[in-house]
């Protein structure tokens, strides 16, 4: 059940974050997905960084919120260039 409501919760962080981010992000549900999971590493790993969370703990939903909105910014700007 772990990698399932993994892939459930960073889908909905994905959602949340496209949802917030201005602009068009022409991601599919996959894609989606990835980001919600990649920012919610993202933000445990600056979290950790910084001393907000302590090792092994995971980051909350605001926090991969902002991982994910900071991934989805470097990935639209990475996909310009291109």
């Amino acid at each position: 059940m772990g990698i399932i409501s993994m892939i459930v919760v960073g889908f909905i962080i994905g959602l949340i974050a496209r949802a917030i981010m201005p602009g068009d992000q022409k991601l599919g549900l996959i894609l989606t997905t990835v980001l919600g999971i990649v920012g919610s590493v993202v933000a445990g790993y600056l979290g950790g960084a910084m001393g907000i969370y302590q090792p092994g703990q995971g980051a909350g939903w605001i926090g991969s919120i902002v991982g994910a909105l900071i991934v989805l910014f470097v990935y639209t700007k990475f996909i310009q260039k291109g």
